[in-house]
């Protein structure tokens, strides 16, 4: 199916309504900074919230969710622990607040907060999240545009395109091509208006991309009433045993050399690393990314939670939506999908944009491809609003120009949001040249970022020589690791890399002085975070009596047991509800009914700034 009219005029309706959305708020974004990087802190919960969950609404992360689901069947709800996903929880029951009330407006600034502003290691704990910030956005900017400009090819072949454009563009540029003239869209809303028109921008994606799942859920309900999928035994089960058992033999032979090359047959072991290795990295806290920045940009502790815990209700039942849909649209016509890898394979990737060009009709076709067009801007746009704080915030307002007007501030993100972005495209036309230089680069960085960010929250004698060497020690581990474990998947060496950046984290902090003990007394008494803070404890008490402890660390960690169930919950909700599978159904209800109940008592009741 081609793009008709209708499709491409949603298409073009929605472009123009980010460019006039971004034009029109750009004088309420030039206020200040703060209004222009974080929409001034009084922009509401839930429209962060929705704004967070589109951001998290990828093209290709929800590419590859197809295809777990397509190969895993509902076990595969499992499989983003790898990233993982339950971190919003965490976030959700305690951490938000804790980031929130140091009322920072960046990561790199928040370890000032904790560390102080001089000392051993300060500035070297201060580059190195600020690298990795940074690092993290250009790997996002350079491959992302490329990927979606890719995605476009599909549904607008460049022999339609090429008489309207006055210049030649070699066929294997084409996809940058699209990529480019995408970006700049994305780039000049979020350029001019700032935190302001990435929020809306994202509302009105979001809005969009709710009706296109739905449609999608409910095309592939249509289809498969009175049909049957093909599929092995285990496949619609989401509970499994030490190894997977599921067997595509006859059916579809490639899906058992995916489950091979994944290496995820033993999936109870994978259960487990997955699980050790996320309650690690989900204790640590978000990393310094545009989640990061959303949390920071709410009005209050209490709305930073407020915020995290709207996130999964309103991205994974919609999300989900659409991977069941075309999940089923994909069994069902296995066949009539072009699915082939080039050499003799098979791409499950290539579902999604297989089962949206053959199934959708005319207007439905144009929604979704605005709202997977959109999630690439609203990710794109939260990215550089991100990269741009760190740059202006934590490099120039900090050591070029700490006393900048805020003309010179505005003109700063104007600048750097263009050079980010050059940076990225630039980056981006080499792809095949630096993609593994940059992706060693980028996994090594979040490779050591979890030990240390874990100890700067629960313990008060870790101090900023600390958090630099362990930081320090965890890359170069996973850079290392990397090459010695080539093929090995990340997770079966994470405890190896764990410990030793531990033992960094341990060593860096005993050969330097404690943190000044008045800086740890403001941000024990203002944060209040349990864990190991006694000595802090009896020092904030001597000076005010009446302060009390945070007693609260087994009612958050039972809020978020409850809370990993109930993001489970949603996650399977819609998959039930499109494979008409009635009691499981109802007992999941049931489950995220008692659940909300029991969370409005332990959480949302006791909420607090």
């Amino acid at each position: 199916m081609k793009l008709s009219i209708y499709d491409i005029s949603i298409i073009i309706l929605y472009l123009v309504t980010m460019v006039m959305l971004g034009w029109f708020l750009r004088k309420k974004a030039r206020q200040n900074k703060e209004s222009y990087l974080m929409g001034g802190k009084k922009l509401p919960w839930y429209l962060l919230g929705m704004s967070d969950a589109s951001d998290m609404f990828d093209i290709s992360g929800t590419m590859w969710m197809v295809a777990l689901c397509f190969v895993y069947g509902l076990k595969s709800i499992w499989i983003p622990w790898l990233w993982p996903v339950f971190n919003q929880v965490f976030n959700m029951m305690y951490l938000s607040k804790w980031l929130r009330r140091s009322n920072a407006n960046t990561g790199a600034e928040w370890l000032g907060t904790r560390f102080g502003l001089s000392g051993k290691g300060v500035k070297g704990s201060h580059s190195i999240v600020v690298a990795f910030a940074l690092i993290g956005c250009l790997g996002f900017l350079a491959y992302g545009f490329v990927g979606l400009g890719k995605f476009i090819e599909i549904f607008v072949p460049w022999d339609i395109v090429k008489p309207y454009i006055p210049f030649e563009v070699p066929a294997h540029y084409v996809a940058h091509f699209y990529g480019i003239v995408f970006t700049l869209f994305a780039m000049f809303y979020s350029i001019l208006g700032g935190m302001h028109s990435i929020v809306l921008g994202d509302l009105i994606k979001y809005a969009i991309m709710t009706i296109g799942c739905i449609a999608i859920a409910a095309i592939a309900m249509i289809h498969l009433n009175g049909h049957s999928l093909n599929v092995p035994a285990g496949w619609n089960n989401p509970f499994f045993g030490w190894k997977l058992n599921l067997d595509w033999t006859s059916i579809i032979n490639d899906a058992n050399k995916k489950i091979a090359s994944d290496g995820y047959g033993l999936f109870g072991l994978l259960f487990m690393m997955m699980l050790f290795k996320g309650v690690f990295a989900a204790a640590a806290g978000p990393a310094p990314n545009y989640d990061m920045q959303k949390i920071l940009s709410t009005k209050s502790p209490k709305e930073a939670s407020k915020m995290t815990g709207f996130v999964s209700i309103i991205l994974l039942p919609v999300r989900y939506a659409m991977v069941i849909g075309l999940t089923v649209l994909g069994l069902l016509y296995y066949n009539q999908l072009s699915l082939g890898d080039g050499s003799g394979g098979t791409d499950f990737e290539r579902i999604l944009p297989g089962a949206i060009n053959n199934f959708l009709p005319v207007g439905i076709l144009g929604l979704v491809l605005t709202g997977l067009l959109g999630a690439f801007m609203g990710t794109f746009s939260g990215t550089l609003n991100a990269a741009q704080a760190y740059i202006v915030n934590d490099i120039y307002l900090k050591y070029i120009n700490p006393s900048a007007t805020t003309k010179k501030v505005m003109t700063m993100n104007y600048l750097t949001g263009v050079i980010v972005v050059a940076t990225g495209v630039v980056l981006g036309f080499f792809a095949k040249d630096v993609n593994s230089i940059l992706q060693w680069i980028v996994s090594g960085l979040y490779g050591g970022y979890i030990a240390a960010n874990v100890l700067k929250w629960y313990w008060w004698r870790f101090n900023a020589n600390g958090f630099y060497i362990g930081m320090l020690t965890g890359v170069a581990g996973a850079l290392v690791f990397s090459r010695l474990f080539a093929g090995i998947e990340f997770l079966y060496y994470f405890p190896l890399l764990f410990l030793l950046s531990v033992a960094g984290s341990l060593i860096g902090t005993f050969t330097a002085p404690p943190t000044d003990k008045g800086i740890l007394k403001k941000f024990y008494s203002t944060v209040r975070p349990w864990g190991f803070w006694k000595p802090i404890h009896e020092l904030v008490v001597k000076d005010d009596p009446s302060f009390e402890s945070n007693k609260r660390f087994k009612l958050d960690m039972f809020n978020v047991a409850l809370g990993i169930i109930a993001q489970l919950c949603m996650t399977i909700l819609p998959m039930y509800i499109v494979l008409s599978m009635h009691l499981p159904l109802l007992i999941t209800i049931l489950i995220l009914t008692l659940i909300i109940l029991i969370l409005k008592k332990t959480w949302w009741d006791k909420l607090e700034d």
